[in-house]
C-alpha cells in the first residue's frame, strides 16, 4: 500500500502541471452534469414506492378523489361577515379557480362549497354564498347558515366569525410553491383590514425545496470563505491554503457531478452533501500544512519536505478516509432511499477528497516558489505550549481525568434517555418565517391545516350505510373531538345528520343519524340528486364499501400525530369496530411518522453498524484491540455528551440531528487516528511514555488536531444565519460536536494512555 500511494505522490511532485491539467479536465466533465440536475424535496419520497403506508396513501387519494391541499386564511379582527370582506372572499376564490394546477372542482370555499338547506319543502343543495349579500339581514342570515352547519363551522369559517378559509387542492405537490406565489399575488392586490395566511404541508415542503438551494448558494460560500480566513490566520500563507480550499470545492463538484450524472435526484438529504464534505476535505489538508510547517525549516527543500510529510502521514490519512468512507457507506443499509444515496455519495466524496489530497496538494505545493517559503524556513519551532501543558497534566493526573470522564459520560447517557424524537416539515423554517406565522395563526383560527384521513373499509357493498357503521363513525368523531390536538373532524355521517336535520324543518332533535339502513340510503340519494354526482367523493366511495373521516390537526409534529393514532387505537380496543370493518390511517402527517421512524431507526442501526466496522478497521490499523478501542472512546464520549446536552436542553431529535450523528463518526475518529498513530510511532522510537506524549501534545500532531477542530467548528458558523432550521441545526450541533471531538481527543487520550499503559504500551 505504501509503495502505491507514495508513487502517486511522487508522480504529482515530479509532474505537477500534468496533475493540474488532468484535474481540470475531470472537473469540467463532472461540472457538465449540473444542468441535468433533478430536485425533489417531497418527504413522501423518503419512503420506498412499495412501502405499504405509501401505497395505501395513494390508494386512499384515488378512492376518495383527494389531492394535497393549500389552505388560505382570510382574517379580520372585527369579523369576516362584512360586505367588503365577503366580496374579497368571492373575488379571491374566483381568481384561484383560474390558476393552472388548481383542481377547481374540488376547491372548498363559501362561494363554491355546497350546503344543505330546506327550500319550499324540498332539499336544496347550494353554496352558502353564491353571490355577495347586500343587506345587513342577508349577511346575518349567511352568518347563521354557516355557523349553524357543523360541516362548515371551524372548517370554512371560524367559530368566532373572525376568519374564513379556502382549501385549494393542487395537481401535485411539486407545484405547491408556484401555485402559492400566484395565490399570494392575488391577495396582495387586495386593500383593507384583512390579513392573509397561507399554510399546509405541501406548500411548506415545496417552499423548503425552493429556498434550500438559495440558502446553499449563499451559506456554503460563506462557510468556505470563513474556513479560508481561519486557515490564513493560522498559516499566514495564502499560496499554501488555496490548494486545500480548492480540494474542498473539487470534492463537492466531483461528488455532485457523479450523482447527477448517474441520474440520482437531489433530495433534502443529498442537498447537504456540499456542507458535509467541505470540512472532511479540509481536514487532511490541515494535517499536511501543519507537518509541512514543522518539516520545512529543518529540510529547507520543497520537494524533499513534501515527500517527507506524505511519508509520515499517508497511513493515518488513508485510514481516516477509509473509516469515514466505510462509516457513511454503511447508510446503504437504511430503509430510506435518499439516506442510502446520501451515505454512498458522501462515502464517494471522501474517497475523492483523499485522492485529490494525494495528487493535487503535492502538485500545487510544488508550484509554490522557494522564495515564498523563506518565512517558513525562518520559523524556529512548531507547537503549542498550552497543549503541551494540557498533555502533561492529563498524563500525570490520568486517573482523575478518566474518573471525571466516566461521571460526565454517565450524566450524558442519562441526558440521552430524555431525548424527544420529533419532526415537522413546517418547523424547518425559522419562527419568523411567513410559513411558520401562517401555520400558527391558521391553526388557532380553524380546525387545523394538518389533514389526516382515517379510513373505514367494509367487506360488502353498501356496508357503510349500515346504522351500526354510521354510529361507529359518529362515535369515533366524538371521541376524536376530545383529543386536544384534533381541531375538527368531518365525515359522511355529518352529511347524513345534516340532511335529516334539514328535512325535519331544522328541528335540533333530528340532528341525529337515522336508525335504518334504508333511511340512510334515501337521505344520501336525495342529497346526490340535489347536487353533483361526485359531491360525496371525499367521504365515501361509489360502492359505499369505504368511508373516509377527515381529521384536521392543529399541529404537524410527528409526536402529536402519533399521540392521535395511539388514542384511536385505545378507542378501537375498548370499542371494537362493527363486524367486517377495519380502520387504517393515511395522509401526509401520518406518512411523516413512518419516514421519521425509519430514519431514526435506520440512522441508529447504521451508526451502530459503522461503529463496529470502524472499530475493526482501527484494530487492523493499530494491530491491537486495546488501541482500537481506545481510539473509539473519545468519539463515543463526544457523541454521547453532545446528545446528552440536546436531551437536557429540550431540543428535539429530528432529521438534521440524526444526520449529524453519522458525520460525527467521520471527523471524530479522524482526530483519534492521527493522535494514536503519531504517538505510537514516536513511542516506538523512544520507549519513553512522557517524552512521546510531550512530543505528541506539544508538537505538530496535537496542534493539527486542535487546528482542525477550530477550523471545522468556526467554519460551520455561517449556517446559523440560514433561514432554514435544518442548516442552523447542522451549523450549531455539528460545529460544536466537531470542536468537542477534537478537544475530547486531546484531553482524554493522554489520560487513557496513562491509566491503561499496562495494556496499551505492550501492544
Amino acid at each position: 500500500m505504501k509503495k502505491a500511494i507514495m508513487k502517486l505522490v511522487e508522480f504529482s511532485v515530479t509532474r505537477p502541471w500534468t496533475v493540474i491539467f488532468l484535474t481540470l479536465i475531470l472537473t469540467l466533465i463532472f461540472s457538465a452534469q449540473f444542468p441535468n440536475i433533478k430536485i425533489d424535496t417531497d418527504p413522501e419520497n423518503m419512503l420506498r414506492e412499495t412501502e405499504p403506508v405509501r401505497v395505501f396513501h395513494q390508494q386512499v387519494k384515488k378512492d376518495f378523489g383527494i389531492n394535497e391541499l393549500i389552505v388560505l386564511g382570510i382574517v379580520r379582527d372585527d369579523g369576516i361577515f362584512q360586505p367588503d370582506s365577503l366580496e374579497k372572499i368571492k373575488r379571491i376564490t374566483d381568481e384561484i379557480l383560474r390558476i393552472k394546477g388548481v383542481i377547481s372542482d374540488d376547491v372548498l370555499s363559501l362561494t363554491v362549497t355546497n350546503n344543505v338547506v330546506a327550500g319550499g319543502g324540498t332539499l336544496n343543495v347550494r353554496p352558502p354564498m353564491p353571490s355577495v349579500p347586500e343587506t345587513g339581514e342577508d349577511i346575518e342570515n349567511l352568518r347563521r347558515e354557516v355557523l349553524d352547519n357543523p360541516l362548515f363551522r371551524d372548517r370554512l369559517v371560524s367559530s368566532d366569525g373572525k376568519g374564513a378559509a379556502i382549501y385549494i387542492p393542487i395537481e401535485s405537490k411539486d407545484i405547491a410553491h408556484d401555485v402559492g406565489e400566484k395565490i399570494k399575488a392575488i391577495y396582495e392586490n387586495e386593500q383593507g383590514p384583512e390579513k392573509y395566511y397561507m399554510a399546509g404541508l405541501p406548500i411548506a415542503e415545496d417552499t423548503f425545496g425552493n429556498e434550500m438551494f438559495l440558502q446553499m448558494a449563499v451559506v456554503a460560500p460563506m462557510a468556505g470563505g470563513l474556513i479560508m480566513i481561519v486557515l490564513f490566520i493560522i498559516f499566514k500563507r495564502i499560496s499554501l491554503i488555496i490548494p486545500t480550499m480548492i480540494i474542498s470545492m473539487l470534492s463537492v463538484t466531483w461528488t455532485m457531478g457523479t450523482m447527477i450524472g448517474l441520474g440520482f435526484t437531489v433530495h433534502i438529504m443529498s442537498s447537504m452533501i456540499p456542507v458535509f464534505l467541505m470540512p472532511i476535505a479540509v481536514c487532511d489538508g490541515v494535517h499536511i500544512l501543519s507537518d509541512f510547517y514543522e518539516q520545512y525549516p529543518r529540510l529547507k527543500d520543497r520537494r524533499k519536505t513534501i515527500l517527507t510529510v506524505f511519508d509520515e502521514l499517508y497511513k493515518p490519512m488513508f485510514f481516516t478516509s477509509l473509516t469515514t468512507a466505510v462509516g457513511f457507506a454503511n447508510l446503504a443499509w437504511a430503509d430510506i432511499p435518499p439516506v442510502r444515496v446520501f451515505g454512498l455519495f458522501i462515502s464517494l466524496g471522501v474517497l475523492f477528497a483523499w485522492f485529490l489530497t494525494m495528487t493535487f496538494i503535492p502538485a500545487a505545493l510544488m508550484l509554490v516558489s522557494e522564495k515564498r517559503l523563506i518565512s517558513i524556513a525562518e520559523k524556529k519551532a512548531v507547537g503549542s505550549p498550552m497543549l503541551a501543558r494540557l498533555g502533561k497534566v492529563s498524563l500525570s493526573k490520568s486517573r482523575v481525568f478518566v474518573a471525571s470522564g466516566a461521571i460526565l459520560l454517565a450524566t450524558a447517557m442519562y441526558g440521552v434517555t430524555t431525548l424527544s424524537v420529533n419532526d415537522n416539515p413546517v418547523k424547518w423554517f425559522k419562527k419568523d418565517h411567513t410559513i411558520r406565522i401562517a401555520d400558527r395563526e391558521l391553526n388557532k383560527l380553524i380546525g387545523g391545516t394538518y389533514i389526516s384521513y382515517l379510513t373505514l373499509q367494509a367487506s360488502t357493498e353498501d356496508d357503510i350505510k349500515r346504522p351500526e357503521v354510521m354510529n361507529y363513525i359518529e362515535g369515533l368523531q366524538e371521541y376524536l373531538d376530545t383529543v386536544p390536538i384534533v381541531g375538527k373532524t368531518t365525515s359522511i355521517a355529518d352529511v347524513v345528520k345534516r340532511v335529516n336535520y334539514v328535512l325535519h324543518d331544522e328541528d335540533k332533535k333530528y340532528s341525529i343519524l337515522p336508525s335504518s339502513k334504508e333511511a340512510i340510503g334515501q337521505y344520501l340519494f336525495l342529497f346526490l340528486m340535489s347536487s353533483a354526482p361526485d359531491e360525496l367523493d371525499n367521504f365515501v366511495d361509489y360502492d359505499f364499501k369505504k368511508a373516509n373521516i377527515w381529521v384536521q390537526l392543529r399541529s404537524g409534529d410527528n409526536r402529536d400525530m402519533t399521540y392521535v393514532v395511539n388514542r384511536v387505537e385505545d378507542y378501537v380496543n375498548n370499542n371494537p369496530a362493527p363486524e367486517g370493518i377495519k380502520l387504517e390511517w393515511s395522509g401526509l402527517p401520518y406518512l411523516n411518522i413512518t419516514w421519521q421512524r425509519l430514519m431514526v431507526v435506520g440512522m441508529l442501526e447504521a451508526t451502530i453498524g459503522s461503529w463496529w466496522v470502524i472499530l475493526i478497521l482501527l484494530i487492523i490499523l493499530f494491530r491491537s484491540f486495546w488501541w482500537g478501542l481506545t481510539a473509539m472512546l473519545p468519539l463515543g464520549f463526544s457523541v454521547l455528551f453532545s446528545y446528552g446536552l440536546i436531551g437536557f436542553s429540550g431540543q428535539e431529535y429530528n432529521m438534521p440531528v440524526a444526520v449529524c450523528s453519522t458525520l460525527a463518526l467521520g471527523l471524530g475518529v479522524d482526530f483519534a487516528i492521527h493522535f494514536v498513530y503519531r504517538f505510537r510511532e514516536k513511542y516506538r522510537e523512544t520507549q519513553d511514555l512522557e517524552a512521546s506524549m510531550q512530543w505528541t501534545m506539544g508538537g505538530e500532531p496535537a496542534l493539527a488536531i486542535f487546528r482542525n477542530a477550530v477550523v471545522v467548528g468556526i467554519g460551520f458558523l455561517p449556517l446559523v444565519f440560514a433561514t432554514l432550521t435544518p442548516y442552523v441545526t447542522v451549523g450549531l450541533f455539528f460545529g460544536s460536536l466537531a470542536f468537542f471531538s477534537g478537544v475530547t481527543t486531546l484531553v482524554f487520550l493522554p489520560a487513557l494512555t496513562g491509566s491503561f499503559k499496562g495494556l496499551l504500551l505492550r501492544t
